[in-house]
């Protein structure tokens, strides 16, 4: 029997790249490392449960090592190339929507930024020729950018959308309870209005930190109305923002192994507990990688962690698989 065709709609370009692909773009590029050998190398990229605490822990792998390693266009487009084929061949992923922050790739501006986002589609549209896949580019604004910044990186979507890019994100944690409620969230509402506007879809990271509750989740919905949503867990928690999630009709983007290695969840249990909440109260999920490098997992072994824990079953899973495909930023043949 065919294995299923897997869809990912929630993964990080900074994070999905093999380590050996990066060691030979970190040495083609004369990049200064702070080891010398290949194995230390992949510990130096690598997330585990004992090795990373939070989620700040996660970002900061990608932030100081991965992204950095793929600052140039001939490092993006390598990267978008081999991520695609990657998930084709290990998951039979036959679409997925990367994401990255292109401004993260053009070392503070040093580097053209239409130069990189070029090579980027570049690299998607050789996979997508060699694969036979449907792919899509996500812009993520970022949360530790100021209001220009994040303006510049929506343009540059907008501009390029008649060639894939089809959606933004906004992405970074969640530091407090201030930060999720209204004193932070409208500064991001007509950068959402605007990407509406231009025919881009929305996605944005929140409700992913333990221990911030629920507050981000409605915030976003209510101010910036995305398609979809980021993790979402600690809505979980919380009946009115299930409530507006199942009216708003915003579907959920979860990653399993994403949440056990940042300690968004205690552990498997609160895991399964808060995906049988969800389905219980009508929200749609979807399962997706994250970060398939950094996390050491591909779609196949997401699905495999949720069907062998009983946390859905077969039929719901395909369920999902299906929502996913509805509510893929690509549109339907």
């Amino acid at each position: 029997m065919a294995p299923r065709e897997l869809i990912d709609l929630h993964i990080h370009v900074g994070g999905a790249v093999a380590p050996h692909i990066l060691w030979s773009i970190a040495h083609s590029q004369g990049f200064k490392l702070p080891v010398k050998n290949y194995f230390e190398f992949v510990e130096l990229i690598t997330s585990r449960p004992d090795k990373v605490g939070s989620l700040e822990e996660y970002l900061k792998i990608m932030h100081t090592w991965t992204e950095k390693i793929q600052s140039s266009p001939t490092a993006i487009e390598r990267s978008v190339y081999e991520v695609i084929g990657k998930e084709y061949r290990s998951s039979n992923v036959t679409q997925i929507e990367l994401r990255f922050n292109p401004m993260k790739r053009n070392l503070h501006s040093e580097l053209d930024l239409d130069h990189i986002i070029h090579a980027a589609l570049r690299g998607m549209d050789r996979a997508v020729l060699e694969y036979g896949v449907r792919a899509c580019l996500i812009f993520c604004l970022a949360r530790e950018f100021d209001h220009k910044t994040n303006a510049i990186i929506l343009e540059k979507a907008i501009k390029y959308r008649s060639r894939g890019v089809l959606g933004i994100d906004l992405a970074g944690t969640e530091r407090d309870a201030l930060e999720l409620k209204a004193e932070v969230v409208p500064a991001y509402e007509d950068l959402f209005a605007r990407a509406r506007a231009a025919g881009l879809k929305t996605t944005v990271h929140t409700g992913e930190t333990a221990g911030t509750g629920a507050e981000g989740v409605i915030a976003v919905v209510e101010k910036l109305k995305p398609h979809r949503i980021g993790h979402g867990i600690r809505a979980a928690y919380d009946e009115a923002a299930m409530k507006l999630l199942k009216e708003r009709d915003v579907v959920l983007e979860l990653c399993p192994t994403s949440n056990l290695h940042t300690r968004a969840v205690e552990g498997i249990k609160e895991f399964e507990h808060i995906v049988r909440t969800f389905w219980d109260r009508g929200v749609k999920v979807t399962i997706n990688t994250d970060g398939p490098y950094l996390l050491e997992t591909d779609m196949s072994r997401e699905v495999q962690l949720i069907e062998s824990n009983n946390i859905l079953s077969a039929t719901q899973v395909d369920q999902s698989l299906a929502w996913a495909r509805e509510y893929s930023f690509i549109a339907k043949n």
